[in-house]
């Protein structure tokens, strides 16, 4: 059995210091909402969808420590009203 599985060469991240590509931009729709939007706030907004992430895992995405799944990038886009698009750089 052990010929069936062939051992495959992984990507090692743990040296990658860059996660995501929205943590400034997350941090910049938070802080443009008038008012502003604490990361408590917006850990509380995506409660209410059914996204948790603390305030902790928030900051880790924002100094880009973390990795944003998919559904938690639509998620906070939704929370901050922004696009997703715009979340990636792809809208000024």
């Amino acid at each position: 059995m052990s010929s069936v599985w062939k051992s495959h060469a992984m990507k090692k991240t743990s040296k990658t210091t860059k996660r995501n590509i929205i943590g400034a931009r997350v941090r910049e729709a938070r802080l443009k909402r008038n008012p502003a939007v604490s990361q408590d706030n917006l850990a509380g907004k995506l409660a209410g969808q059914g996204i948790v992430l603390d305030r902790t895992a928030i900051s880790r995405i924002e100094n880009r420590s973390r990795y944003a799944m998919d559904y938690e990038v639509a998620a906070i886009a939704r929370a901050l009203k922004v696009s997703v698009a715009w979340l990636f750089g792809e809208q000024g």
